[in-house]
């Protein structure tokens, strides 16, 4: 099928296929709290969520400690909030990428906080992935990405898989179409097992994969309490998501986190369960004490094919702190965590004026106007008559918004 793009670049990454009709059997929760430690968080995701998950890595660098695996995406930034650089250079390689102008621009976030300081990204494992007959996100997007970590990361703690014949798909050990199809749902059998590889990069060494039956459980979780008041599904991310959780994470046991961000057109809605149960992560989850986070994205006017904001379609702010995205996912990893052992946390809630959330704070002023401590979103003008709902997520750490409930 032949993009079409209009003012986004909503047909980006895995245009086309069949849909799947999904099971709505499962009941929504709020998503649980589990027994995980902050440090042994991770991300990966695929072309959009390739994106994604490297935004989410770099932006959010003291919570994502671990490490992150890329496939199919490119460097943070790539598209500087413009369609037409995203979809040419950032996909087609159709020109440069500037890659020189994004790293000085990550660096400069770093000091001004628009993210968290890229120093933390030292101790991080990478995992990247390139198909050498990807279609859609051609190799040399792959390369200024792995030049981008590598100011960063040491290139011990960095593996590039760029010499598979894939295409533009999640490539897999078997489940999917063939490795040279370009075509829904975009999972591919090419003898190769990419969650298992990320998954043993990130954590070292593993115990086998489950095979056979997976022990634990599927969780449909309710994703609007992480928007704080708003409707996430007028901002590109669906209204419940997933997480599959081992029986042994279930019962309080110690366990790790991984969030893993589908491509376009790749969501429930699209292909049904095929990405959180076919990608090959739970069967590493399951014997591991590994939690798989899926969260979902969905369609809008801007964003036709349930694509991920690395572009703006949504948010000028998209791969900052503050990205509304970006936010409702970190609040969904401090969900998660804080029923740790060791430290376990009560997200709290405060409506007030933002002239009391800068006295208590909970925001500071800037400009005339109040911005959330730590997340940096914009809360409104900084005044005794302006009421605002607050949420303090983690430690230090606030948001626009209501706790989960």
């Amino acid at each position: 099928m032949t993009p079409t793009f209009g003012r986004t670049a909503g047909a980006f990454l895995l245009a086309g296929g069949a849909v799947l009709s999904h099971s709505a059997s499962a009941v929504v929760v709020t998503l649980p709290k589990y027994n995980v430690n902050v440090a042994e968080v991770s991300v990966s995701g695929i072309s959009s969520g390739g994106y994604m998950a490297a935004q989410m890595h770099f932006a959010y660098s003291k919570t994502i400690r671990k490490g992150a695996g890329i496939i199919a995406g490119g460097p943070v930034y790539c598209s500087q909030g413009n369609v037409s650089i995203a979809t040419g250079p950032c996909m087609a390689d159709t020109g440069s990428r500037n890659l020189s102008y994004l790293i000085s621009t990550i660096n400069t976030w770093s000091g001004n906080g628009y993210i968290d300081p890229t120093s933390n990204l030292a101790a991080s494992k990478v995992y990247l992935f390139s198909g050498t007959i990807d279609s859609t996100v051609r190799q040399p997007v792959m390369n200024d990405l792995k030049t981008m970590y590598g100011n960063y990361v040491p290139a011990a703690n960095v593996v590039y898989k760029n010499n598979l014949a894939a295409e533009h798909a999640l490539a897999t050990d078997y489940y999917g179409n063939d490795c040279s199809v370009n075509s829904s749902p975009y999972i591919n059998n090419c003898n190769f097992d990419t969650a298992g590889e990320i998954l043993k990069w990130i954590y070292g060494a593993l115990n086998p994969k489950n095979a056979g039956t997976l022990n634990g459980s599927f969780v449909n979780f309710n994703q609007r309490s992480f928007w704080g008041n708003g409707d996430p599904t007028n901002h590109g991310m669906a209204n419940d998501g997933w997480a599959y959780v081992p029986a042994n994470c279930a019962a309080g046991q110690a366990c790790r986190l991984h969030v893993v961000f589908h491509g376009c057109k790749q969501n429930v809605a699209t292909v049904g369960t095929q990405f959180y149960q076919r990608t090959g992560y739970n069967r590493w989850a399951d014997t591991n004490n590994m939690i798989i986070l899926y969260p979902q994205a969905n369609t809008t006017y801007a964003n036709p094919n349930g694509c991920w904001d690395w572009w703006g379609y949504d948010d000028v702010n998209f791969p900052a702190k503050s990205g509304g995205q970006m936010v409702a996912v970190k609040t969904m990893i401090d969900r998660v965590v804080s029923g740790s052992a060791s430290a376990p946390y009560t997200c709290a809630q405060w409506f007030s004026s933002n002239y009391e959330h800068v006295y208590y704070g909970r925001a500071y002023a800037y400009g005339g106007n109040a911005y959330a401590t730590n997340s940096n979103q914009y809360l409104g003008y900084y005044s005794t008559a302006a009421y605002t709902d607050v949420r303090r997520t983690s430690a230090g750490y606030y948001a626009y918004g209501k706790c989960p409930a």
